[in-house]
């Protein structure tokens, strides 16, 4: 496939294109608009002329047009799917999963936008009376990431239509066919020419002064990096413009000695492993109570040297290929520093000679590690689950604490107090207890310290592309 941009309704091509490969064979499986400065201002455009047309209609006329766009999208799931898998590597039922797990973002927010609620707050004076309005921000610019292309675009996308914004969005580099794909079930939405623009290209850099320093763009939406976070903080103080940002994770995976170690070894699977480590609510880092620690490494290690390295379009394949080649250097190089110093290597950790041509790393996991090491210190973001031993309750909440993200949490226990504690006492946005996927388009999604700044999903999602406004008057 090869992919255009789309702006105002039509779609656009450029001078230049740029190769995109498949991580798991090397090969190209299609280009796309290498897009220059003059194609993000003309999205801009279109979505400030759009924006009052679209801020206009109703909130059943946007849920309707957003309930179209879950509907195009389902019946076009296989072939997304497929362009997920040849883009981004991850197995083709993740990337099934993905598409559908886009579409609850869609249909959530489509209902939600009908209860962007306003308030008649009561008054000192006699005869004033204080209306609250919520209002869309106006044009949102969303950069999204390559792990999950399709969902983070509509995990953004939906609450900015809902709320009556116009949007921009810049997908990653790596991936840009999937969102394409979905830009084609936009079209057949049939929304309003400029509501919804699609902006790639191979470097961001060129583009930053058209998407976020143009006063007209009133919100910035990214998820990615840390670092790259820190960069649109800056540019979003040009013009005071509303950002959130879904960034690093550390995720600690407690695992307490009155735990259904079945279950953990599970959560684990699915935690770490989903789209081979590339996510930042995956655990990071495993803590076993030291009474438990031996019987959870055995068991963990059988489970994790059974999954199915391999291509995503095979069947039988459990973990697909890294993204790239500084991807596959990096989770590398996180073993190397582990094993330096002193932690043994109990499955995995090393290439998949088998698989010539692609970034294949085994599942590995490692015992004996510390806090110091590489791959408990940073986010490893690969297929890598260090495993550490605690003491006693106190000691791991003080360690899993211990770092300057805070995105996601994990608890293992059957101590309903304990539970409890515990999931009051990490400081994370969000605590999975006894549960490897807390997250739902239903509840707040986000972190705490350099994880983010805002929420997305749940109401708070919506609030995030709406201002208040106060109208008060005398009658």
């Amino acid at each position: 496939m090869d992919a255009s941009c789309y702006v105002n309704g039509k779609w656009v091509e450029a001078d230049a294109r740029f190769d995109v490969f498949n991580p798991a064979t090397g090969e190209v499986v299609g280009t796309a608009v290498d897009a220059g400065s003059n194609v993000a201002t003309a999205a801009v455009d279109a979505a400030a002329a759009a924006f009052p047309e679209w801020s206009a209609t109703t909130a059943v006329e946007r849920a309707a047009a957003i309930r179209r766009i879950s509907a195009a999208l389902l019946a076009n799931k296989d072939e997304m799917a497929s362009l997920i898998v040849a883009e981004q590597g991850k197995p083709k039922g993740q990337a099934d999963f993905e598409v559908v797990y886009a579409t609850q973002w869609l249909d959530w927010f489509a209902e939600e936008g009908r209860r962007a609620y306003g308030e008649v707050v009561p008054t000192h004076m006699p005869g004033k009376r204080l209306i609250v309005q919520q209002k869309p921000l106006g044009v949102a610019v969303a950069i999204t990431p390559w792990n999950f292309p399709v969902a983070m675009i509509a995990r953004k996308l939906a609450p900015a239509l809902a709320a009556g914004c116009t949007i921009v969005v810049k997908p990653a580099e790596q991936t840009p066919l999937s969102p394409a794909s979905l830009f084609e079930a936009i079209a057949k939405a049939e929304l309003p020419p400029g509501v919804c623009n699609l902006v790639t290209s191979l470097e961001p850099e060129p583009l930053a002064p058209a998407l976020l320093e143009d006063p007209r763009v009133r919100k910035i939406t990214f998820t990615g990096s840390t670092e790259v976070g820190k960069l649109l903080v800056r540019a979003s103080a040009t013009n005071l413009a509303r950002i959130s940002l879904e960034l690093g994770g550390q995720a600690p995976f407690i695992v307490f000695d009155d735990a259904d170690l079945n279950a953990a070894v599970a959560g684990v699977l699915m935690s770490k492993f989903q789209v081979n480590g590339q996510s930042c609510l995956c655990a990071n880092r495993i803590f076993a109570q030291e009474s438990i620690a031996g019987e959870f490494t055995e068991r963990l290690t059988e489970a994790v040297g059974k999954l199915t390295v391999g291509p995503g379009t095979s069947q039988d394949t459990d973990v697909g290929p890294l993204i790239d080649d500084r991807g596959f250097a990096k989770v590398s190089a996180h073993v190397a520093d582990a094993v330096a110093g002193g932690a043994t290597i109990t499955t995995g950790g090393s290439r998949v000679d088998s698989l010539s041509g692609g970034y294949f790393f085994q599942p590995t996991v490692l015992s004996g590690c510390t806090d110091d090491m590489l791959c408990v210190s940073e986010e490893t973001f690969g297929p890598v689950a260090p495993v550490l031993t605690f003491a006693d309750e106190e000691t791991v909440i003080r360690r899993a604490n211990n770092t300057r993200f805070g995105l996601a949490a994990y608890v293992y226990t059957s101590d309903l107090g304990r539970a409890l504690r515990t999931s009051e006492a990490l400081e994370f946005g969000m605590v999975g207890v006894n549960d490897p996927m807390p997250a739902s388009p239903t509840a707040p999604f986000g972190g705490f310290k350099e994880s983010g700044l805002g929420r997305e999903g749940g109401h708070d999602g919506l609030a995030a592309f709406m201002e208040k406004k106060l109208v008060s008057f005398i009658a």
